[in-house]
C-alpha cells in the first residue's frame, strides 16, 4: 500500500502527455498564420483558399504542433460558410434577405482569417464564429 501511495504520487511529477507530444513535434509559428492567411487565396482563384489548408493541414499535420487542430477549424469554418452561402441565395430571390446574409458572411470571412492569424501567432487557440464541426 505504501509502494502504491509513492507510485501515484509520482506519476503526478511526470510531465503532462502533452509536454511530451510537444516536445515530439516542431513548433511553427508561421507555418500556423500562413495557413489562417492562405484563406484568402479565394480572392485570386476561387478555390484555393480551401484547397492550400487542406493539402498543409494532410501532409504536416503530424509534424507540426496544434496544426491539426488549426487545420481541423480552419476546414470545419470553410465547409460551414460554403453551407451558409448556399443558403443564402434562395433568400436572395424569395425575399431579398439573403443579400443582407451575403453582407455579414463577407465581414466574418474577412475579418476572423486575420483575428485567427494574430491569435495563431501568439500562441492562442483560434476561434471561426458559427462554425459547425464537420471534422474532430
Amino acid at each position: 500500500m505504501f509502494y502504491d501511495l509513492i507510485v501515484t504520487s509520482s506519476y503526478y511529477k511526470r510531465p503532462t502527455d502533452r509536454y511530451i507530444f510537444k516536445i515530439m513535434m516542431k513548433e511553427n509559428k508561421q507555418l500556423l498564420v500562413i495557413i489562417h492567411l492562405s484563406q484568402f487565396l479565394d480572392f485570386i482563384t476561387g478555390i484555393g483558399g480551401f484547397v492550400l489548408p487542406l493539402i498543409i493541414w494532410l501532409l504536416k499535420k503530424d509534424e507540426i504542433y496544434e496544426l491539426d487542430y488549426h487545420g481541423k477549424t480552419i476546414l470545419n469554418f470553410r465547409i460551414s460558410m460554403f453551407i451558409y452561402t448556399l443558403i443564402c441565395i434562395p433568400f436572395v430571390f424569395l425575399f431579398g434577405v439573403g443579400i443582407l446574409g451575403f453582407i455579414i458572411l463577407g465581414c466574418i470571412y474577412l475579418i476572423f482569417p486575420i483575428v485567427n492569424a494574430v491569435r495563431a501567432s501568439n500562441n492562442q487557440t483560434p476561434h471561426y464564429p458559427l462554425s459547425i464541426q464537420f471534422i474532430k
